[in-house]
């Protein structure tokens, strides 16, 4: 249980996690170099500022991976805390520099709650940031008991998942999640800077989502990447491998047509594909997703209204736009064949549902074991 609590470092995760535990009943104390930083963070109602007179349960060491180590010293030194943790995304080396440097390694474990935003600072915070999202504990091997509990009492405050890790898993984990996908969103950003004038008058959600995270706190972020530089370049070298052959395939492909190469478009399509195949990996690491392992096919009468009306039949099901497939017939009078890629719980009530309101359905593999049907193809 947490009565007490001190924040050092009084940022968007700072603020955000004070802002929890403060709703919660628990006395917490700001502190930061930026006296502004934390003023602000009192006045949104985090805690009261600066250091306690006594021990506090728990400090929150929320500052860039480079300088964990040392505040956790300064603060061990000082007597802030029974127990402290920090909120850093990279782990593995402020683990060897606390293990190296702090007067007392056991009363600490590394923590990193998945949870940010765009903006930065004190007026960023949310008391709901980390609402249901994982919070990543990294224990060492001189960790105590009391340290674990405390930080997953202070998880439980905030409404996160725990999840414990060994720090350099971690951090080869991040890397893929979050390092990479940094890295690779601001060179797309940089690009514009070499595009025509109209270029920016031109763009679409597609280029606004894989942007958007490059507006991040350059300072922030450089301190990560180096923090995190052997696993983020092991990421960077697999997707310049990739980038390599999407390259010689489209080079291939900006040929005149007679000499092109069909393996090259079999590239492309390929990378596409995995492409398609590793946003269900994003999914599965959520709770209660369910994999779209089944699948139905309705026959739709080729009219105006008719595929719209299906699409709504299904809609409070969870099976959207996204997950149909239309092929048309044959002839241009034939009737459209429409499959639904669908989670296999839901493929016998979806298709009992389809079939009851007058479409002719049926189910293929998991779905007509589900439902008890043939399984033959529409």
């Amino acid at each position: 249980m947490i009565r007490s609590l001190a924040v050092v470092g009084t940022g968007l995760i700072g603020t955000s996690l004070a802002l929890a535990a403060a709703r919660q009943g628990v006395t917490v104390h700001l502190m930061d170099r930026d006296e502004a930083a934390v003023r602000t963070a009192a006045a949104l109602g985090a805690g009261v500022p600066g250091p306690p007179s006594e021990p506090v349960d728990l400090a929150v060491i929320a500052v860039p991976p480079s300088q964990v180590a040392a505040v956790l010293a300064q603060q061990q030194a000082r007597g802030l805390a029974g127990t402290y943790t920090d909120v850093a995304s990279v782990k593995a080396e402020p683990e060897r520099a606390v293990l190296a440097g702090a007067p007392d390694p056991t009363r600490y474990i590394g923590g990193h709650p998945l949870a940010g935003r765009e903006r930065s600072g004190p007026l960023a915070a949310r008391v709901d940031l980390f609402q249901d999202r994982v919070w990543v504990l990294t224990p060492s091997r001189l960790t105590s008991r009391t340290a674990l509990d405390r930080a997953l009492a202070l998880i439980g405050l905030c409404g996160a998942v725990p999840l414990v890790m060994q720090s350099k898993a971690h951090d080869e984990a991040v890397a893929l999640t979050s390092h990479v996908p940094h890295v690779v969103a601001s060179l797309m950003a940089a690009r514009l800077r070499h595009g025509t004038p109209q270029a920016p008058r031109l763009a679409g959600q597609g280029l606004r989502d894989v942007t958007r995270i490059a507006g991040g706190d350059s300072g922030l972020w450089s301190d990560i990447l180096q923090a995190n530089a052997g696993a983020v370049a092991g990421v960077l070298t697999g997707l310049q491998a990739d980038l390599g052959e999407l390259l010689a395939a489209l080079r291939d492909l900006a040929g005149p047509p007679g000499r092109r190469s069909a393996r090259s478009l079999e590239t492309l399509v390929d990378l596409l594909d995995r492409g398609i195949s590793g946003l269900d990996e994003i999914a599965t690491g959520h709770p209660g997703h369910q994999p779209r392992s089944a699948s139905i096919r309705v026959r739709v009468a080729d009219r105006p209204g008719e595929l719209s009306r299906l699409l709504r039949a299904t809609a409070d099901m969870g099976v959207g736009p996204e997950d149909a497939e239309v092929r048309p017939g044959a002839e241009p009078c034939d009737d459209l064949t429409v499959r639904l890629a669908v989670p296999a719980a839901v493929a016998g009530p979806l298709l009992a549902r389809v079939t009851a309101e007058g479409w002719d359905a049926q189910g293929d593999g998991p779905t007509a074991q589900a439902a008890g049907v043939s399984s033959a193809t529409a």
